[in-house]
C-alpha cells in the first residue's frame, strides 16, 4: 500500500463511502505483513518513495515466492535482486506477468505504472566483464522510474572511447561508473564533469586485484571531488541512490 492508496481509504472513511470495519480490513496488514519467515514492510513506501525490494540471496525459493506473492495480492509492484532462473521458472507459475532481467539477475512484475521524469542517470563500464553489474543498476534505476543512457567498455586502456561520449555523461543528472581491475575510471570522469558520480568497484581482475578489493580502495581514496562509493558488485544499490539523486 502506498500513501495515495492510504489516503484514498481515509477520504473514503470521511466521506462516509467505506465503512469503518471494511477500511479496517484493508489496513490489517498496516504497516507490515509477518510471514514467520518474514516481515513485509507495506509502510516503506510512504516513508522513503521505494516500496520493499526483495534480496534473494540466502533466501529458499519458497520463501522467494511466497514474499513475491504476497506483495502481489497486496497490489504493489515486485523487485528481486540476485535471483537466478530457477527461482523465476517458479514464481512465473503462479504470477504470469513476471519478467526476468538475466543479465542482471532481477525479477520485476509491474502492476502499477512508476512516473519517469526528463533527466536521465547515465551508467559507464570499463570493460565489457562489469556489464552485469551495470546491469543490475540500469534495470534498478528503470524499474524505479528513471531514463538511464548505458556506455559499455569505455575504460582507461583506450581513452579516446570515454572522449566520444563525454557529452552523454555532462548531460546526464548523475553518473554511474563501474569498473573493476584498478577502479581508475570513476577519478578520470570525476576530472571531466561536474554530476555527482556514484563509483562502483567490481570484482573483475587479476589475483592481487582481490576480488575488487583494489577498486574499492582506489575508489575510495579518489583525488576526483564528488566521487562516492558503493560496496563490491553492488549495482543495486548504485541504481537506487542514483534514483534517488535524479528525482531530487
Amino acid at each position: 500500500m502506498n500513501s495515495e492508496e492510504l489516503k484514498k481509504i481515509l477520504t473514503q472513511v470521511q466521506e462516509q463511502k467505506l465503512e469503518v470495519d471494511d477500511a479496517l480490513r484493508k489496513l490489517e496488514d498496516f504497516p507490515y505483513s509477518d510471514l514467520g519467515f518474514a516481515k513485509i514492510d507495506h509502510h516503506r513506501e510512504i516513508r522513503t518513495g521505494y516500496p520493499e525490494i526483495i534480496f534473494c540471496q540466502g533466501k529458499t525459493i519458497d520463501q522467494i515466492v511466497k514474499i513475491s506473492e504476497h506483495m502481489y495480492e497486496k497490489g504493489g509492484n515486485v523487485i528481486a535482486t540476485r535471483a537466478n532462473q530457477k527461482i523465476f521458472d517458479t514464481l512465473k507459475k503462479t504470477i504470469p506477468s513476471a519478467k526476468y532481467y538475466n543479465i542482471a539477475r532481477i525479477i520485476s512484475v509491474q502492476q502499477r505504472k512508476v512516473k519517469t521524469g526528463e533527466t536521465y542517470i547515465a551508467i559507464i563500464t570499463a570493460g565489457t566483464a562489469d556489464i552485469p553489474v551495470a546491469e543490475e543498476a540500469a534495470v534498478t534505476a528503470e524499474l524505479l522510474g528513471n531514463k538511464v543512457e548505458r556506455i559499455f567498455d569505455a575504460g582507461v586502456a583506450g581513452l579516446h572511447r570515454l572522449v566520444d561520449n563525454i557529452s552523454v555523461l555532462r548531460q546526464a543528472r548523475v553518473v554511474v561508473v563501474i569498473a573493476g581491475m584498478e577502479g581508475a575510471l570513476a577519478s578520470i570522469v570525476g576530472g571531466l564533469i561536474n554530476k555527482p558520480i556514484i563509483a562502483v568497484p567490481t570484482s573483475v581482475g587479476y589475483g592481487a586485484n582481490f576480488q575488487g578489493v583494489s577498486a574499492l580502495l582506489a575508489m575510495l581514496t579518489s583525488c576526483a571531488n564528488g566521487v562516492s562509493v558503493v560496496n563490491i558488485d553492488n549495482g543495486f544499490g548504485a541504481g537506487f541512490n542514483a534514483s534517488m539523486i535524479n528525482k531530487l
